[in-house]
């Protein structure tokens, strides 16, 4: 009988539409900016890749880590002025880099900037959707990178790891291949050497008592815990996923037999169920009963008024709303059916208790997303 993880590795190596992601620490040095040859040796492995019949979509962080050294900045700054600076900056020097080194292979770059608006706004993200289609259909190497210069914190991304998941959902990936500087995943930090090395990763419990190290460089914002993030939420909504090092790219686009492998779930989430459950914003939480929490993840009910105990935040009928339970765990995510102020006097009572108009499902079931794991 084959290896699940035997399948995903074949399943990334054979993939027709790929998403590429790569960390600040892959291409830049904190007091030299922009290294160029860490650049040439990454779009050597991509222009492989790409040269065997892959359409590829690459999201790039580096923006601010290559704006340091031109504004004689020691260490990414920490005050969001200073980074959006730095970002604007850096922005043209790595485009134009990505261009120079594509330029070598006859490779045309599209840059595309994005803030969690883009993905976060059902409108944004069809015409997000329609653009890398277009740009792919043209020949052309999507180079994705939050848009840092204008990003406030309200609507930030927070890492680029977290964007690379929902931007390869977005176009349909075939998979995704995380690359930074720590070759993969490890059950604590992996710049301790009695620690043990994680070659898949086939479903939640392979993940339980790990602790999860971090990047060995200060240059980047996500982490080991983040990468790990963005693998569940991609696998979780049916895209294989290889974390590895960017200094092996050629075998991670390659053979794709280095690091550590996500093995998908079985079933891929549409747009619209991928959108509510991991893009879309939430404007409150709804409280559930045990029984409710039964309903919804293991019969895949609607939501009743019976089944909810409390109310949180100030949301509007038709907006994004978390299902938590007990422990305070959000278990899912849907489009609630009711304002905030008109829950309060609903909450716990059965429908037939309830006026004639408002006999309905607090969230619908054909709009409600369980989560297959705790955010």
């Amino acid at each position: 009988m084959r290896s699940p993880v035997t399948d995903t590795r074949e399943a990334i190596a054979s993939a027709r539409r790929l998403v590429v992601k790569v960390g600040s620490s892959a291409l830049t040095t904190a007091g030299d900016g922009l290294d160029t040859a860490r650049l040439d040796a990454l779009v050597d492995a991509i222009a492989d890749r790409i040269s065997r019949n892959t359409q590829l979509v690459l999201v790039s962080s580096g923006a601010i880590g290559a704006g340091l050294a031109p504004l004689a900045l020691a260490a990414r700054p920490r005050d969001l002025a200073t980074q959006q600076a730095a970002a604007s900056v850096g922005q043209l020097a790595l485009a134009h880099a990505y261009a120079e080194s594509f330029g070598r292979y006859s490779l045309t770059v599209g840059q595309v900037l994005l803030t969690s608006d883009d993905v976060v706004r059902r409108a944004h993200y069809r015409n997000a959707q329609r653009t890398f289609s277009r740009l792919l259909a043209l020949g052309a190497v999507p180079v994705v990178n939050e848009n840092d210069t204008v990003a406030t914190e309200e609507i930030r991304f927070g890492d680029n790891d977290r964007l690379a998941a929902l931007v390869a959902h977005l176009i349909g990936a075939d998979a995704l291949v995380l690359l930074s500087d720590v070759d993969a995943l490890y059950d604590g930090d992996p710049r301790d050497g009695a620690t043990r090395k994680v070659a898949e990763v086939t479903g939640e419990s392979d993940l339980d008592g790990l602790v999860v190290g971090m990047s060995s460089s200060g240059l980047g914002t996500g982490g080991m815990v983040s990468k790990v993030a963005a693998a569940r939420t991609a696998a979780a909504a049916g895209i294989p996923v290889l974390l590895a090092a960017a200094t092996q790219s050629a075998e991670a686009l390659g053979v794709a037999d280095v690091g550590t492998a996500f093995t998908p779930a079985g079933t891929r989430l549409s747009a619209r169920r991928f959108w509510l459950g991991y893009a879309a914003g939430s404007s409150g939480r709804l409280h559930l009963d045990h029984g409710a929490v039964e309903a919804v993840l293991t019969r895949r009910r609607s939501l009743l008024a019976a089944g909810v105990t409390g109310v949180d935040g100030d949301f509007q009928a038709g907006d994004v709303v978390d299902l938590v339970d007990a422990a305070q765990r959000v278990v899912a995510r849907g489009v609630v059916s009711f304002d905030a102020m008109e829950l309060p006097e609903l909450v716990g009572r059965s429908s037939h208790d309830l006026p004639a108009e408002q006999r309905r499902e607090v969230v619908h079931a054909d709009d409600l997303v369980p989560l297959s794991h705790i955010r």
